[in-house]
């Protein structure tokens, strides 16, 4: 039976608990009163069950800094109370990262020489007018840092001369390197790199460049990345056909938008951007494909180009069914993090049973990072973790099947769902302790769709789908350029200055690799087309 709805101010609760203290209460305000507190009990419940807190809701509103956890169970200070930790003796270690760069940080800035005015190298030294002066190997760095706009233009004024009796013109020819060509490939790879690299949409530029004096509407620099989009477009198939032959791939999805989309009669409305991160060879390539398929369903059409005589490879994704769509073969390992997040979210209303839990994991967490200080090797790293790490997995294991199987835990409990869902996907949770090569995680592809993420933030959808498919190209050669550790705008300047050449060997164009190709070229002209 629907109950019934009153309003109860909270003036006239405060009146009947005062008249309480002098006389009883009739059998209208016990009814009031008894209506506020099954209200307040029933609220109360609901939080605690269905994992909504208080803390989850700052959680969900502004976002959770970090997960660890010692964050999520705070170690009371080693220092006594009124006393700071610098007193006790124990100076607070500074976190790597912060605090300015070095000078050798700035790899893209312009280096000048600046010699001593009047001292040379042999000079007597002017100090103690004996030693001799010699030039040292490390000069004296000065970093000197300017605004400028992200996109600059030259304006040539090229000298024109008129004969006064046969009225010919005869003007300068432009300088050495520059064409009729009015815009630079270097201009189509910046706004690339701010539009999907960034997050910056068209008409943020637009605004930033006229105020700076240089004009570029929304409208050429879409035409811009597109025409770039084209001739690239051979490197993201070869990057696809690589990422096929992987040893490991991560996938997941996120949601999407395409305003103007044509849909097939029967298919499903969703749109989602897929993440595919492929590591083989100590190399990772990032792919992103926008439309209305799933991350599992984008992997099989990925997994097409894969190699007949290659083994199946580990797939690391969460355990969601469309994570796995598709007829290939792999070896599914289940994401840890999504498991030990469910800990997390309830640990404010089951604070003991997740704090075992979360330092249980933690010493998982720990022997996969020395496993990768260590620099072992997959064989290692899996010997490693079933000495160091499967003892505290398996007495987890038992304490998970110890509360369900002897009612120490409600199943329907916040706290029951984590268990219930950690011990159905046990095995694939654990596939680090079986596979050579498996991954806790599923951390590294939601790091790349970080990128999707701002870009839908800041731009809210794609227009079409043809603008999601130049998204998905430049997202997926900015985010492999930066996994390679090389700079994405010289990356996509470079293919487009050598666009001529890219159909006939485009593997030797991927980021890890486009260097020495360049160094290898001939100084000579591109191939005629």
């Amino acid at each position: 039976m629907k109950a019934e709805r009153r309003e109860i101010a909270r003036e006239e609760i405060e009146a009947i608990i005062e008249r309480s203290a002098h006389a009883p209460l009739g059998a209208e305000e016990r009814e009031k009163l008894k209506a506020a507190l099954d209200t307040l009990v029933f609220l109360t419940n609901e939080i605690g069950a269905k994992g909504a807190s208080i803390e989850r809701l700052r959680r969900m509103l502004f976002g959770a800094s970090t997960e660890k956890t010692d964050k999520v169970f705070p170690k009371p200070p080693a220092h006594g109370p009124g006393e700071d930790a610098g007193a006790a003796g124990q100076e607070r270690p500074r976190a790597p990262g912060h605090g300015r760069n070095a000078a050798g940080a700035f790899t893209g800035a312009v280096r000048v020489c600046v010699p001593h005015a009047t001292l040379h190298h042999g000079d007597r030294c002017p100090g103690c007018h004996k030693g001799k002066l010699y030039v040292q190997a490390h000069p004296a760095l000065l970093i000197r840092i300017r605004g400028m706009a992200p996109l600059a233009a030259t304006r040539y004024e090229r000298e024109r001369l008129r004969c006064n009796l046969c009225g010919e013109v005869f003007a300068a020819e432009p300088p050495e390197g520059v064409g009729d060509q009015k815009y630079d490939e270097s201009a189509a790879a910046m706004i690339a790199l701010l539009k999907y690299g960034c997050g910056l949409p068209f008409n943020r530029i637009e605004k930033l460049q006229r105020n700076l004096g240089i004009p570029l509407p929304a409208a050429t620099q879409w035409e811009l990345v597109a025409a770039a989009a084209a001739l690239l477009r051979v490197v993201f198939n070869a990057l696809i056909r690589q990422a096929a032959q992987g040893e490991l791939l991560h996938n997941d999805d996120t949601t999407a938008r395409i305003l103007e989309i044509e849909l097939e009669k029967d298919e499903r409305t969703g749109v989602y951007t897929s993440g595919i991160v492929s590591m083989s060879e100590g190399h990772q390539i990032a792919l992103f494909f926008t439309g209305t398929r799933h991350a599992g369903e984008n992997l099989a059409t990925v997994l097409e180009q894969r190699a007949a005589e290659l083994p199946a490879p580990i797939q690391m994704c969460d355990a969601l069914s469309h994570n796995t769509a598709g007829e290939f073969e792999t070896i599914v390992a289940n994401c840890m993090a999504h498991a030990r997040r469910q800990f997390v979210d309830v640990a404010p209303q089951f604070p003991e049973p997740c704090r075992y839990v979360l330092e249980t994991l933690r010493e998982a967490y720990r022997n996969d990072a020395h496993t990768r200080a260590e620099k072992m090797s997959p064989e290692q790293r899996l010997a490693y973790h079933q000495e160091h790490s499967a003892p505290h997995m398996r007495a987890l294991l038992w304490w998970l099947y110890e509360q369900i199987e002897l009612r120490r835990v409600e199943p329907n409990s916040g706290l029951g769902t984590a268990i219930k869902y950690m011990r159905k996907h046990w095995s694939k949770l654990t596939r680090f302790l079986e596979v050579a090569g498996a991954p806790l995680d599923n951390n590294v592809v939601e790091r790349a769709l970080k990128k999707v993420i701002l870009h839908r933030k800041n731009a809210l959808f794609f227009k079409t789908q043809n603008g999601a498919r130049v998204g998905d190209l430049f997202m997926s050669l900015i985010h492999t350029a930066e996994l390679a550790r090389v700079d994405p705008f010289d990356y996509l300047t470079q293919l487009q200055r050598h666009a001529k050449r890219l159909p006939t060997d485009p593997d030797a164009w991927m980021p890890w690799s486009y260097r020495d190709t360049l160094a290898a070229l001939a100084t000579g002209p591109d191939p005629p087309g």
